[in-house]
């Protein structure tokens, strides 16, 4: 309440870009959960590309984390991001009657590789702002991380998620 605290309206610097940003993004979020959207979206698309439920755990794994890795090229949003995606990760895995930790985790993990871009995070862009490396130096680090990153999801897919019992395992 401006007129009863310390502090005045005017002399406060609100980034309402930032707050309006958040608001919208999570709004997205609460109305995927509440239409069941992302529910629809994976029957519609595994239904065009002939994904069934005969289809293995590790081709949605991939496909899973692939796409959630590689949007990052796309998406500059680690919020909007995770809205989107972690939700698809499990509706995924209650229509195939997987663990839901078993896609929703490792989908979440990947959420911090955005430095393929300087647009893609303030830190990298404040990297580039100082003049030490160019738009193909960063490309080529980032998108070289993300692939090592991808790679090392997958044993850890293979491995952690099978010690936990989540999965028998990817691949073998």
């Amino acid at each position: 309440m401006p007129g009863i605290g310390i502090v005045k309206w005017n002399d406060v610097d609100i980034p309402w870009h930032l707050l309006l940003f958040s608001v919208g993004a999570y709004t997205l979020g609460a109305g995927l959960d509440v239409t069941n959207l992302p529910g629809t979206m994976i029957d519609a698309v595994f239904t065009h590309v002939g994904i069934t439920e005969t289809t293995p755990y590790w081709v949605l794994f991939v496909i899973l984390t692939g796409a959630m890795m590689f949007s990052a090229l796309i998406f500059q949003s680690k919020t909007m991001r995770t809205l989107i995606f972690v939700p698809i990760a499990i509706g995924v895995a209650q229509r195939f009657n997987f663990p839901i930790l078993s896609l929703a985790f490792p989908v979440a993990l990947l959420i911090e590789h955005v430095y393929v871009l300087p647009f893609n995070s303030k830190p990298a862009a404040l990297l580039y702002t100082a003049d030490q490396y160019s738009w193909s130096d960063t490309f080529r680090f980032g998108i070289t991380m993300m692939v090592i990153s991808w790679t090392l999801i997958m044993v850890w897919g293979e491995t952690v998620l099978r010690w936990l019992g989540y999965t028998n395992g990817l691949f073998f």
